[in-house]
């Protein structure tokens, strides 16, 4: 009798232990890598934070190519992984071919809406936290215009644009907006040498500060804002850092929290399918005030753009959104 207690409740811890694997995630950035300083920065610290709190098995990969994202998403989930997280809009159609062909395996994409039943979708309003970077550029402009410098010319980055016209025109309705992009395929998110150009194009008709997303490329536009002593916006991380006394804020979407949270409920056997947003309401996007822009936002600003913010999350002011441009 005692032999087969002890058999039993071997087998029993055995089963246990084997259940109790390490979760395995893979991790496919975009062109722009994860030393973009923006947008797959932002991911690959959320993943990475969760590889050392959850202790999982973390493998990511840099997409060189779009056309080489589908390959990178369907060899992660041959290789059994649990969850694929795929970073940016243009990973939308490889999401929706790849997961259907494994239903065991968990997927996540960050700025694309992919219904299947196996899929989560981390979407961020881009144009809410835009709104308030683009009311510090009006109060900031000494010359009452305003620029933008977007990456690829897709209808993402027009609804960052769109946000950050309508926060300076709120602030003020006679300022002088100019919006440029860099192009249109993927290797906008990587020519820092294009987007300086624009910026200093954008300068040299007036424009004293310029909003960038354009992933690896802003750097272009901060070292044009640098050299002409103007000011730039940052965008996706906090970016102030970069240049101190030169970045008045960035437009800061939290990636790095949606892909943590993804990683650490798939890990507590809580994922779930379908779409959570981002926004101001659950500072999933917000402005960025440090020890590095501190100088270059006063109180009086702060207090504006705070009032402005509360304004938004309580639906006194409806911020133009360019996905629902008619």
């Amino acid at each position: 009798m005692l032999k087969t207690i002890l058999t039993t409740l071997l087998i029993l811890s055995f089963n246990i232990v084997s259940h109790a694997k390490t979760l395995k995630v893979g991790l496919v950035l975009d062109k722009g890598g994860k030393d973009d300083k923006s947008f797959n920065s932002a991911a690959y610290v959320g993943a990475t934070k969760a590889e050392k709190d959850f202790k999982i098995e973390l493998k990511y990969v840099e997409a060189t190519d779009t056309n080489a994202v589908e390959n990178l998403l369907r060899s992660f989930a041959r290789k059994n992984f649990d969850l694929v997280i795929g970073i940016g809009f243009g990973q939308k159609e490889p999401v929706k071919k790849v997961a259907p062909q494994f239903p065991q395996v968990k997927f996540a994409v960050v700025d694309s809406e992919v219904s299947l039943p196996n899929v989560r979708s981390l979407l961020f309003e881009e144009h809410e936290g835009s709104f308030l970077v683009g009311a510090l550029a009006a109060m900031a402009s000494k010359t009452n215009a305003v620029g933008y410098v977007g990456g690829m010319d897709i209808p993402l980055i027009r609804r960052f644009a769109m946000g950050y016209a309508a926060g300076a025109k709120y602030v003020n309705p006679k300022i002088k907006i100019t919006e440029n992009y860099i192009g249109v395929t993927g290797e906008a998110w990587n020519n820092p040498a294009k987007a300086k150009e624009l910026a200093l194009s954008q300068i040299a008709s007036g424009t004293d500060v310029i909003f960038v997303a354009a992933g690896a490329s802003n750097t272009g536009v901060f070292d044009a804002a640098e050299e002409k002593k103007k000011l730039a916006i940052g965008v996706d991380s906090n970016q102030n850092w970069i240049k101190p006394g030169v970045i008045l804020t960035s437009m800061m979407k939290a990636v790095d929290v949606a892909v943590y949270d993804t990683i650490k409920e798939t890990n507590e056997g809580k994922f779930t399918p379908g779409i959570i947003r981002y926004g101001l309401k659950n500072k999933g996007v917000d402005y960025t005030l440090d020890q590095y822009n501190e100088k270059l936002i006063t109180p009086d600003m702060k207090k504006k753009v705070e009032e402005i913010k509360k304004k938004i999350i309580a639906g006194q002011i409806t911020v133009p959104d360019y996905y629902k441009k008619k």
